[in-house]
């Protein structure tokens, strides 16, 4: 049932939008990871999974499971939900046991969608999931110009893989501080790839107008 459901999200998202993948290979092939990506719009998830590999896990806000059949759907497709703004702890140990499980987590560390394009300073949860687990980062940048529409141009970018492990102790209890490193380094790659897409869109646009 999750590879019928994925599909026709792959389907679905490359139907609606122009989607380009970029720094796939930097994806690593034997172990589960946790997809920390800057959030620009609700398509954020079906988006970036339509690029990754196996399975996925990913936090959806409670709300979204009120209807039993968009429910069922994001479930079959791995979401779990989170209680926003009610400090709900076993989100945490939820994303851990996920990516035992052999499942990727797909996570937002911004917490909200950027208004502007801009990516925010984020926070540590991904740091946290990384250093319980173990696992690795690897930090993504989905770009777009303006707002997202029917057939607009996406770009995926994939970054280098971050090791949890030299950053902080893989531990159920990590040092805080050792925390916010790790989210500055994952934050500071998502930058610099959304950045980088920008101004390739940019140089691309230029091109262009210098055809016409």
């Amino acid at each position: 049932m999750y590879y019928i459901a994925k599909f026709l999200v792959w389907l679905a998202m490359h139907i609606a939008y122009n989607l380009r993948f970029e720094g796939r290979e930097n994806i690593p092939k034997d172990t589960p990871v946790i997809y920390a990506s800057n959030h620009r719009s609700n398509a954020d998830p079906p988006i970036l999974g339509a690029g990754g590999r196996g399975k996925y896990a990913f936090m959806a806000k409670e709300e979204l499971f009120r209807n039993k059949l968009f429910a069922w759907l994001i479930t079959a497709l791995g979401a779990f939900p989170v209680a926003r703004g009610k400090g709900d702890t076993g989100v945490i140990d939820t994303s851990v046991e996920r990516l035992s499980s052999g499942r990727s987590l797909m996570i937002f560390p911004e917490g909200t969608r950027s208004k502007d394009g801009k990516v925010g300073r984020g926070h540590t949860g991904a740091a946290l999931i990384a250093a319980r687990s173990g696992k690795p980062v690897v930090p993504v940048g989905i770009v777009f110009d303006g707002d997202l529409k029917f057939r607009k141009a996406v770009t995926v970018k994939y970054g280098t893989p971050i090791d949890p492990a030299e950053y902080c102790e893989i531990s159920d209890t990590p040092n805080p501080r050792q925390l916010v490193k790790l989210k500055n380094r994952y934050m500071s790659d998502i930058k610099l790839l959304v950045e980088d897409g920008q101004n390739a869109d940019a140089e691309e646009k230029k091109e262009e107008s210098a055809d016409e």
